[in-house]
């Protein structure tokens, strides 16, 4: 690892915001009704805008300051909204990003990270330390599905969050039957998000809130039993607080289709620049990327 990188990263290693296995054994739940007034949620988000990410004079990025910074926000605003401490899961995207930065992330002790293309999550999968949890945030080609799993393993895989066709759903589970034959140990589920969308844009990927959702759900638990249906995720519009609200209104109907309680279920909405307005809302997964790591360069990748 780069010594100046290491170096900052060993400088933060407390971990306040849930950063790292296992889930918390329960989770409160707050449903619109219940949510913060609007103003309240404007407030949270404007000291996003006023952190800049910390770099050095020759553009090092400081990951142990960043994320450190991070986990504060999160940490205010869950006890803003008097929701139980480390409720809320910190993935960190390190789309793009080198391995060094995801080691000195790890350094800090984060141990979820979101990828978005399968190459890159394959790749940085077999070199960063086991126990990290990759989280795969991006569109799956369903061609691609059956490599992924197979090449990462359940052991490290923990969540594919843009599920939004039976014909998905249906490969990867295929995919993990395989793996769990080849597999000496106890079978394993993957753990799958549906994702919603919310703002109704013809550019977001993701099933229509309503009765889209709830029928892919019940089919998904009817013909997938290697798939674990553990929530919802969601994009949104830019600036439009009400797509997560949708996300939470989704879910109370998803639970009732699968039978469970609401708060089971994972609320994967916010990122680096709304995190703190979505955890206002009832998430209980946030995506975290260019507010750690810094700008993305896309110009050498490998998809």
């Amino acid at each position: 690892m780069n010594p100046r990188i290491a170096a900052y990263a060993l400088g933060f290693r407390s971990i306040s915001a849930f950063s790292g296995p296992p889930l918390l054994p329960s989770r409160q739940i707050f449903t619109p009704r219940h949510l913060i007034p609007s103003s309240t949620c404007n407030n949270l988000g404007r000291s996003l805008t006023q952190h800049n990410m910390s770099t050095s004079t020759d553009d090092v990025v400081d990951i142990a300051a960043n994320i450190g910074h991070v986990r504060q926000m999160m940490d205010d605003a869950i006890a803003s909204c008097e929701r139980e401490s480390g409720s809320v899961r910190l993935v960190a995207v390190s789309k793009t990003k080198p391995l060094e930065l995801l080691q000195a992330a790890y350094e800090t002790g984060q141990r979820y990270f979101g990828e978005n293309y399968a190459q890159e999550l394959m790749t940085k999968s077999a070199e960063m330390p086991d126990d990290v949890a990759w989280h795969f945030i991006g569109p799956l080609q369903s061609n691609k599905a059956a490599n992924l799993v197979r090449r990462v393993g359940l052991d490290k895989l923990a969540c594919i969050e843009t599920i939004s066709t039976i014909k998905l759903a249906a490969k990867l589970n295929r995919a993990v039957d395989s793996w769990n034959e080849e597999s000496s140990g106890e079978a394993k589920k993957l753990g799958i998000y549906i994702q919603v969308n919310t703002s109704g844009e013809e550019t977001k990927s993701g099933v229509t809130p309503g009765t889209e959702v709830c029928d892919l759900v019940k089919q998904i638990s009817e013909e997938c039993p290697s798939l674990s249906i553990d929530g919802l995720m969601t994009i949104g519009a830019p600036g439009d607080d009400s797509c997560f609200d949708t996300l939470a209104e989704c879910r109370d109907e998803v639970a009732k289709v699968l039978g469970r309680e609401p708060q089971e279920l994972d609320l994967s909405m916010g990122m680096s620049g709304d995190f703190e307005v979505a955890i206002a809302k009832g998430a209980t997964s946030v995506r975290v990327g260019s507010t750690i790591f810094g700008a993305r360069d896309y110009s050498n990748l490998a998809k």
